[in-house]
């Protein structure tokens, strides 16, 4: 098992002329919980779709243990994969976007054991037991024959989890995922998000949710602009932030 899960290096992408990512260098150990904060528009959910090859990088690299996203080198030559090839790779990450994009006409149940059969080949048998395990991992082993329409966002959003830990990813990527839900339904996902953490689980957390991450994360990332400006322990960063950013950006949230 590789010290780092996810290795960002250098990592540039742009839209157009509008360069939304500038050099961003970021390392992640295996079985941490980065959580990366900072204003609308600065990048962070492009950088999250990067590490899993969702948006191709216009520059730099990134690996999932130890495993380049998206190519394969030939001596100093990067060849890019087939998109059978990506898929394969995406299957050590698991993604949880913010509006939960379950499939309204299946079950909960459903939800959870598509991913396994269809990219894992895995019997459908056992990935129906796997995915009640889940569900009640996350607290709606009675709603497993549920669909979308009759659950609450917070209980959409943890059938969403499921369904990525289904995968048995490498690594958990989490786009903002209580952005949107009522007030009263955030508690219940970062239950969840939090209980994975003390299970060791290595997560990367874009979230504005900045108690949560005093309380769960290990590292702390400031992105403004398309750039890292500010990293560290949650203490570091949340109570003593050196870049005048991230000091601005935390006196108005905090």
């Amino acid at each position: 098992m590789s010290e780092y899960m996810v290795e960002v290096r250098g990592v540039r992408k742009s839209f157009g002329p509008h360069e939304v990512l500038r050099g961003v260098d970021l390392r992640v150990r295996t079985g941490a919980v980065t959580v990366i904060i900072g204003p609308s528009g600065s990048g962070k959910s492009t950088l999250l779709r990067t590490i899993n090859h969702l948006d191709k990088v216009n520059r730099g690299f990134v690996s999932v243990d130890g495993e380049l996203m998206g190519y394969r080198r030939a001596g100093k030559r990067l060849h890019e994969l087939k998109e059978r090839q990506v898929l394969a790779q995406r299957t050590k990450i698991g993604f949880v976007f913010q509006n939960f994009n379950l499939f309204p006409h299946l079950t909960a149940l459903e939800n959870v054991v598509e991913a396994p059969v269809s990219a894992q080949r895995r019997s459908r048998a056992e990935a129906a037991a796997l995915a009640r395990d889940l569900l009640a991992r996350v607290g709606l082993a009675e709603y497993a024959d549920a669909y979308p329409r009759r659950l609450s966002g917070g209980q959409q959003q943890r059938v969403a989890i499921a369904r990525a830990l289904a995968l048995r990813p490498k690594v958990l990527l989490f786009d903002e995922p209580t952005s949107a839900l009522d007030p009263e339904l955030v508690g219940e996902v970062l239950d969840v998000i939090k209980d994975l953490a003390r299970g060791g689980t290595t997560m990367i957390v874009v979230t504005h949710e900045l108690g949560f991450a005093r309380e769960v994360a290990d590292t702390v990332v400031f992105l403004d602009d398309g750039r890292i400006v500010e990293q560290g322990s949650p203490a570091e960063v949340l109570d003593n932030p050196r870049n005048e950013r991230a000091r601005a950006f935390l006196s108005k949230v905090l």
